[in-house]
């Protein structure tokens, strides 16, 4: 995949000089270009920039069928479901690899038992990243919001967000803060 593709993709779902476009061009600079400086910071990690910039710019392209007014999204699908949707969307256009960072991103990854306790609307299968590059890509998207562009989150109020959702997210964001801040 080259840069192009990435634009030709994001170009196909996303209308450039909207709000949603501006948006979701902002949140994922940002979240890309925190994962490239982890990757660099960190040579010992030895990751694959190319798929982390790649995969990077394309995390959340699920967005925009989700309902999600504040962010400009008018979908119909509930915000949760970008993941999945995004997953499935670069899957059909034959990039399977950097959808499951889309579906993999969420908190710091939702497993089966998560999404069947909290019945969550998405499809009953464990969505936690696995490779290096998955959890920079995750690690690195808790740092921005799509509701205050370009501001950098704390480490202590991203902890604090995660822990509405269960002390084992802060857990797993620790363990990432130890290996790649």
């Amino acid at each position: 995949m080259h840069l192009m593709d990435i634009q030709a993709i994001i170009n196909k779902y996303y209308k450039e000089g909207t709000k949603l476009y501006d948006i979701y061009m902002s949140h994922t600079t940002d979240v890309t270009n925190k994962a490239l400086s982890i990757a660099s910071n960190h040579p010992e990690l030895a990751v694959d920039t190319r798929f982390i910039e790649e995969a990077g710019m394309l995390h959340d392209i699920g967005i925009f069928m989700t309902k999600a007014p504040h962010i400009a999204c008018h979908g119909t699908f509930p915000y949760i479901c970008h993941g999945y949707l995004g997953q499935e969307l670069l899957t059909s256009e034959g990039y399977p690899k950097h959808g499951l960072v889309c579906e993999r991103h969420t908190g710091t990854g939702l497993s089966l038992e998560t999404i069947i306790n909290r019945g969550l609307p998405i499809p009953h299968r464990d969505m936690r990243p696995q490779s290096l590059e998955e959890k920079v890509i995750c690690f690195a998207d808790k740092f921005y919001s799509k509701s205050r562009l370009g501001k950098e989150k704390s480490v202590k109020k991203i902890r604090q967000n995660l822990k509405k959702h269960g002390y084992h997210q802060v857990k797993i964001f620790d363990e990432w803060s130890e290996l790649f801040l």
